[in-house]
């Protein structure tokens, strides 16, 4: 065995010592990598090799192997360290809880932060915002000023007007229609050789189309 597979041997131990819980060789090899830098193969050896040797303990599940350290080497816990044990295991549970909870409030304000405008991009745009508002006064003011405003009465004659000619032109169109369509029964050629050689002119062929009124 190399030195550096020596090393990682010990490491491996030692990491199990300190942890004392079970482990998968994969989990050991993803947790210890960039540490002992063995590959996943060699981890796999060296956990078989000191299982073999009575320093750590295997469990098999299946078709998996569990790893953890030999509890023979730790001392003895009596009942009341135990409930003490898992009393300050409760507590450090809500610990982490109430870190994490309050780690997500300051991601949450984090973001919204980074999504704000910073002073200077604020400033700016208060400024554009500004220049923007007293252009808008600018044109109100000239607007009011005019002479030319078109009173309510005059703008109800120019609809009335509309709507009058808008009518004219259905009914008109309505008329030519019901004569080209009599005409047409008795004539020999299409509707569009007719429409030519008399020279009509449709609202299709100027890409008008009639408004509603």
């Amino acid at each position: 065995m190399s030195t550096k597979d020596s090393a990682g041997v010990a490491q491996i131990l030692a990491y199990l010592n300190e942890k004392n819980r079970p482990y998968s060789a994969q989990d050991v090899f993803t947790n210890l990598q960039k540490q002992c830098g063995l590959g996943k193969t060699a981890v796999v050896k060296a956990m078989e090799q000191l299982a073999q040797e009575g320093k750590i303990q295997e469990k098999v599940y299946g078709k998996q192997k569990i790893y953890f350290a030999d509890q023979s080497q730790f001392a003895d816990v009596s009942d009341a360290e135990l409930k003490e044990m898992d009393a300050r295991v409760a507590e450090l549970g809500a610990e982490v809880q109430t870190i994490s909870q309050s780690c997500r409030q300051l991601d949450t304000e984090l973001k919204e932060l980074n999504s704000s405008l910073t002073t200077a991009e604020m400033k700016a745009q208060i400024q554009e915002l500004q220049a923007e508002c007293s252009g808008y006064r600018e044109r109100l003011d000239k607007i009011k000023s005019a002479t030319n405003h078109v009173t309510p009465e005059e703008k109800q004659k120019v609809y009335k007007e509309r709507e009058t000619y808008v009518k004219e032109w259905r009914k008109r169109k309505r008329m030519v229609t019901d004569m080209v369509g009599s005409i047409l029964e008795g004539y020999p050629r299409c509707k569009k050789q007719f429409l030519e050689e008399a020279g009509i002119e449709t609202d299709e062929d100027h890409k008008v189309a009639m408004p509603n009124i």
